[in-house]
């Protein structure tokens, strides 16, 4: 058997932008997509599961409890995982177990397991006097829920849904070991297979670059929407 020295196949340095530059727009692309799923699907799922707990807006433990079993779950599960064991359902949906399709599928289902447990929890923090006074204006349950509930947590909400968009980050580069494309299939397959160190310290700049920019755009988000009086006395 003819062995390959893989050790020996470098790429240029002047040569590692135009790898990792399409790989960069390939994991946006991937972030992108999951985190627009996630937020349409997370926010009404967290609010629901919230109110169907004890003392919620509609109460109900029939449903509440096999839902928030369902979430944990998916919560629970290493992505690797994850992704590995719904393999059948992703070809399923997108006719293929590779490339940027086939990670959107895990990485939703992830995120919106995650997000909309922060969304819960966040719900959580809402002071009842806030719902005593939608209801006592005549409020219906969507009305307080909309109006009421989440424009008090959206603080919280979004300082959750800037940790989801990192964890995504995370996850995008696990989904490179299937082929997704992405930072994570260049660091895998340059950085790991080849043992290219130049292109892996260099995605490990772009990743942590790329991470700390997420951060303070969210702590800005966050900054902004919290009220002057809150944030008196969290100083």
């Amino acid at each position: 058997m003819i062995r390959l020295d893989t050790a020996a196949i470098t790429v240029p340095v002047d040569e590692i932008p135009d790898l990792l530059i399409p790989a960069f727009v390939d994991t946006v692309l991937m972030v992108t997509i999951v985190m627009a799923v996630v937020l349409v699907v997370g926010v009404p799922l967290g609010a629901l599961v919230h109110n169907l707990a004890p003392g919620g807006l509609f109460e109900n433990r029939v449903f509440h409890q096999p839902l928030s079993w369902v979430i944990s779950i998916g919560r629970s599960l290493p992505f690797l995982v994850l992704m590995t064991a719904i393999i059948p359902f992703t070809r399923f949906v997108t006719g293929t177990n590779i490339g940027i399709a086939a990670a959107v599928v895990p990485m939703s289902i992830a995120g919106i397991a995650f997000f909309t447990r922060i969304v819960e929890n966040s719900l959580r923090s809402v002071p009842s006097s806030v719902v005593d006074v939608a209801k006592a204006s005549g409020g219906s349950n969507a009305q307080i829920v909309w109006t009421a509930q989440i424009p008090e947590a959206l603080p919280n909400i979004v300082g959750g849904l800037t940790i989801n968009t990192i964890a995504m980050i995370e996850y995008s580069t696990i989904a490179g070991t299937i082929g997704a494309g992405g930072l994570g299939y260049v660091a895998v397959t340059y950085g790991y297979q080849r043992f290219d160190h130049a292109v892996m310290i260099a995605t490990i700049i772009v990743l942590v670059i790329t991470v700390a920019l997420i951060q303070i755009v969210g702590d800005a988000l966050v900054r902004t929407l919290t009220p002057e009086k809150s944030r008196r006395v969290n100083r």
